[in-house]
């Protein structure tokens, strides 16, 4: 079963920083793609930032320049680095991945989210 944990949400002042992490476990062949989302209260989820098994970005242009999305392949974990944090990123943010399986199958899946809360 595959799971995916996030971690490293708070309140942070604005201007602060802070990293998130997202860890993919159980039994998958490879990771295609990971990306991290947003969501605040009234609004649609939303794309924050994308890496791809190539190594390949994609950035909102509300978080250009602020936000980095790295990975570290042998731990299975994505970060998500925000600097220079606003009020409006205060949303709960989501791990999203697609996954190869032994069968051949690409699965999407998502972590539980983390809250983000950016004080003005």
């Amino acid at each position: 079963q595959v799971q995916l944990v996030e971690s490293g949400g708070g309140l942070v002042q604005a201007g602060g920083s802070l990293r998130l992490s997202c860890t993919v476990s159980g039994s998958f062949f490879s990771i295609n793609y990971m990306a991290w989302y947003r969501q605040a209260p009234g609004k649609e989820r939303e794309l924050v930032t994308a890496l791809t098994s190539g190594g390949s970005t994609t950035y909102a242009d509300f978080v250009k320049g602020r936000f980095t999305i790295s990975r570290d392949n042998a731990k299975n974990t994505v970060y998500l680095q925000m600097n220079s944090l606003k009020s409006e990123d205060t949303s709960v943010y989501y791990c999203n991945a697609y996954l190869l399986h032994e069968d051949g199958v690409k699965r999407g899946y998502w972590g539980q989210g983390t809250q983000v809360t950016v004080s003005s």
